[in-house]
C-alpha cells in the first residue's frame, strides 16, 4: 500500500463524438467545456470543465482526424471495446476516474515494483501537456483478479508544471460524491486501499452491472447525478409504482410528533472526506 496518499484528478465521460459528449455535459451541468485537444498516441481527443478544487471533468472521443499510424495500439478507456461501443450508443457514460500520483513518488518506479497491481506506465501529451498513465496493454480498465470495471481508477503523474485544471474557467461545480457499484465489491475495496484511494470513492454491492456514480453540487446549490446503478433505478420504478396517499391521511399525519419531527428534521451535513452519505463517499478534490 503506498505511504502518499493519492488525490482525485479527474472523471472521464466517454462518448461516441466529442460534440455529443460536449452537449451532454452541458445540458446536465449547465455549462459549456473548453480546453482538451488531440492525443496523438491513443487517437482520441477530448474537451474539459473545470470542478471545484482543481480536478476537471473530462469528455473523451475517438479522434475521427487523427493521423493512421502503422502499428496502432487500443485506445484507452475501453473505446474500441465492442461491449463499450454499444453502451455509448445510448448516449455518453461515466466510465472511469484517474487518481494523480505526487512525487516524490514516481510512477514509473512504483509500476515496475508491482506489476502486478499497476498497469504498464505509458507517456501521453495533449499539445504543451505531457503525463504518465497506466493503461493495460488491452487497452480496457485497470482491474485486480478480474474486477475492475472502471471503478479502478487509471494513475497520472504529470511532467508539465501547470495542471489543466489551472488554465480552465472557473465553473463554481463542486464534486460532491463519488461511489462504485460493483458485484465483487470486496475486491474494489481491497484494491482501493492498496493503492491508497480508499478515501476518495465509496463501494457498493450492486445485483446489476458495474457502474460509478458522481454527485455534483452546481453554484445555484442543486444536485446533478450522473452515472445509475441497478439500485436506484429499482427505487425509482418503486417510487412511481407506489400509490399516493390520500390528502386527508396525509394532512392527519402531519399533526404526530413522530411526523413532525420527521418532516423538520435537519438534512444531513454536507458531505466530508471521511462522511460516508447514503449514496457514495465525500471527495475532496485537490488536483493540480
Amino acid at each position: 500500500m503506498t505511504a502518499h496518499p493519492l488525490q482525485l484528478d479527474h472523471l472521464v465521460i466517454a462518448a461516441r463524438t466529442l460534440e455529443e459528449g460536449a452537449d451532454f455535459i452541458a445540458a446536465k451541468l449547465g455549462i459549456e467545456m473548453s480546453g482538451g485537444g488531440a492525443h496523438p498516441l491513443m487517437r482520441t481527443h477530448n474537451r474539459l470543465l473545470n470542478l471545484w478544487g482543481g480536478a476537471y471533468l473530462e469528455v473523451i472521443a475517438v479522434d475521427p482526424d487523427a493521423a493512421a499510424v502503422e502499428t496502432p495500439r487500443p485506445r484507452l478507456f475501453a473505446l474500441d471495446d465492442p461491449v463499450q461501443q454499444k453502451r455509448l450508443e445510448a448516449g455518453p457514460q461515466l466510465v472511469h476516474w484517474v487518481a494523480r500520483v505526487n512525487r516524490p513518488k514516481v510512477l514509473t518506479r512504483w509500476q515496475a515494483q508491482y506489476p502486478e497491481r499497476i498497469p504498464a506506465v505509458v507517456p501521453m501529451t495533449r499539445g504543451a501537456n505531457a503525463w504518465d498513465l497506466t493503461i493495460p496493454a488491452d487497452g480496457t480498465f485497470p482491474a485486480w483478479q478480474g474486477a475492475g470495471d472502471g471503478l479502478l481508477p487509471s494513475l497520472i503523474q504529470w511532467d508539465t508544471p501547470q495542471h489543466p485544471s489551472e488554465s480552465l474557467p472557473e465553473t463554481g461545480i463542486a464534486l460532491k460524491s463519488l461511489t462504485g457499484f460493483h458485484p465483487r465489491a470486496h475486491l474494489i475495496s481491497e484494491q482501493l486501499a492498496w493503492l491508497g484511494v480508499a478515501h476518495l470513492m465509496r463501494v457498493e454491492v450492486t445485483a446489476g452491472a458495474p457502474v460509478l456514480v458522481a454527485e455534483f453540487e452546481l453554484p445555484d446549490g442543486s444536485i446533478v447525478t450522473l452515472g445509475e446503478s441497478a439500485e436506484s433505478i429499482d427505487a425509482e420504478k418503486q417510487a412511481e409504482a407506489a400509490p399516493a396517499k390520500p390528502a386527508r391521511k396525509r394532512a392527519k399525519s402531519r399533526k404526530t410528533g413522530d411526523a413532525d419531527a420527521a418532516n423538520d428534521s435537519d438534512p444531513a451535513p454536507e458531505d466530508t472526506l471521511e462522511a460516508e452519505p447514503a449514496q457514495g463517499e465525500s471527495v475532496q478534490v485537490d488536483t493540480p
